[in-house]
């Protein structure tokens, strides 16, 4: 960029033309803005623009842009794809604004807010949004990569209730993107990820849906060795109200775990169905006779309390993880997937099983880019990584995933934590539409501008 003077005096003149805080690498918060969730190979950039609105965003756009710099975005910092070294980073968390429009069962949510603060903000109306596992999430990072939520089997994809995204292009051009403004664009941002520039806001559909019947059943592997292909088989007859995955894990035995799932391998199956408590109880009735539970936690709770689905943990850790989409779970496949992460395993692997389906399998009103709709479950495995064992985690994850490479559809890059090659971005994609994407890449971000994000590419 040029001498330490030159680059100050720039540095100086960005942080004049923005209404938020500006950090360079040695500025006091520098670090605590460009950390995120994910703790393992953050971003370093040559400086963090603290975005408080879009012309702020629309700045530090243009910044990168004069100075030949590559730009990342920020908000939650959970789904980090590669690292930005050197560059932009635009930190939105400060744009963390939700206005729900009751009536027209919609909300206005602005870049760096978090689920938590949509659920909360609709919850008086007696609304919800197509929120995930986790509340602490960025909701608009999640949406544009597709959105595999609580009611994905009723309502679909979150990316297929999107009405109107605001965009900051390459250019830093601020534009309003609807289905009638630009929908070959419109199209791309709803399942192509943060390929196109920066989303300053969205307006998202909101459901009449207050209270859901969920929670966990949790068994001991060693007690129940079948639990994953038991879960397979009953999903089978179950309603599109029902959503449901399974997470399994070796609990370390140590006294910060709770003391029933302390080392043991353990499966929790994770329930949120849209009906009554009734019809919940009938339907989860064969899993319960599974075998014995060390923790059953079902029960109806406000949908402002759906982050106990899951319960996923919700502390920074450094993480990996990989994913299929598939067409089917062969029984000998998960009984492999099992033992390949079960106690024996070089390292943690925490599996994850999601039951699709439903209305995620059908072709919303208006199109959008997200892949493999015909994908029946989704299987994951993430890892823990200590220093020095990224070789082996990778390892780990490639023997856990190889029994389901012959029913492999593709993959959910929202699933894929850590950086992947252009071969495995675009195995989430129909080849049409990835080529559709690359098109779109190459008319609105041909600097490639925007790279860290699983970036498309010929």
């Amino acid at each position: 960029m040029g001498t330490n003077t030159e680059i100050n005096e720039q540095f100086s003149a960005l942080a004049g033309a923005v209404r938020g805080p500006v950090f360079a690498p040695e500025a006091e918060g520098y670090d605590e803005e460009r950390t995120g969730y994910q703790l393992l190979a953050p971003h370093r950039p040559a400086v963090v623009v603290g975005a408080t609105g879009e012309e702020d965003v629309r700045a530090a756009v243009a910044f990168a842009a004069e100075h030949g710099m590559k730009v990342a975005v920020q908000a939650s910092g959970h789904g980090l794809a590669g690292p930005l070294d050197g560059g932009v980073l635009i930190s939105t968390g400060r744009m963390s604004g939700v206005r729900v429009d009751a009536e027209a069962r919609t909300a206005w949510v602005e870049a760096g807010a978090r689920w938590e603060r949509v659920i909360e903000a609709s919850a008086p109306y007696g609304l919800a949004p197509l929120s995930g596992s986790l509340p602490s999430v960025g909701a608009v990072s999640y949406t544009l990569g597709g959105g595999v939520g609580l009611m994905a089997r009723r309502y679909g994809f979150a990316a297929d209730h999107v009405n109107r995204i605001d965009l900051v292009t390459a250019d830093g051009e601020l534009r309003q993107v609807t289905a009638d403004s630009d929908p070959d664009l419109f199209w791309g941002l709803r399942g192509g990820g943060g390929n196109f520039g920066v989303v300053t806001g969205m307006e998202i559909g909101l459901f009449p849906v207050a209270r859901v019947y969920g929670g966990g059943l949790y068994f001991d592997v060693e007690q129940v060795p079948d639990v994953l292909d038991a879960w397979r088989r009953w999903t089978r007859d179950v309603p599109e109200e029902m959503t449901s995955g399974v997470g399994m894990l070796v609990y370390p035995d140590l006294p910060m775990f709770p003391e029933p799932m302390r080392g043991r391998h353990v499966a929790h199956i994770q329930i949120s169905y849209l009906g009554t408590a009734e019809d919940g109880e009938r339907l989860v009735a064969p899993l319960r006779a599974l075998g014995p539970l060390l923790k059953d936690s079902l029960h109806e709770v406000p949908f402002t309390e759906s982050g106990a689905v899951f319960e996923d943990p919700d502390q920074p850790h450094p993480y990996r993880s990989d994913n299929r989409l598939v067409a089917d779970l062969d029984p000998q496949a998960l009984a492999a997937l099992t033992k390949t992460a079960g106690p024996s395993a070089p390292a943690m692997c925490v599996v994850g099983l999601r039951h699709l389906g439903g209305a995620l399998a059908r072709t919303p009103r208006t199109g959008n880019a997200v892949g493999h709709r015909d994908a029946a479950y989704l299987v994951s495995v993430l890892s823990l990584v200590e220093p020095g064992a990224e070789r082996t985690v990778r390892d780990l994850h490639r023997e856990a995933l190889a029994p389901f490479a012959d029913g492999a559809l593709g993959r959910s890059l929202n699933f894929s934590f850590g950086a992947i090659d252009q071969d495995q971005v675009r195995s989430a994609f129909a080849p049409e539409d990835h080529r559709r994407l690359t098109e779109l890449k190459e008319r609105y971000d041909p600097e490639l501008l925007f790279h860290c994000n699983h970036a498309v590419s010929a």
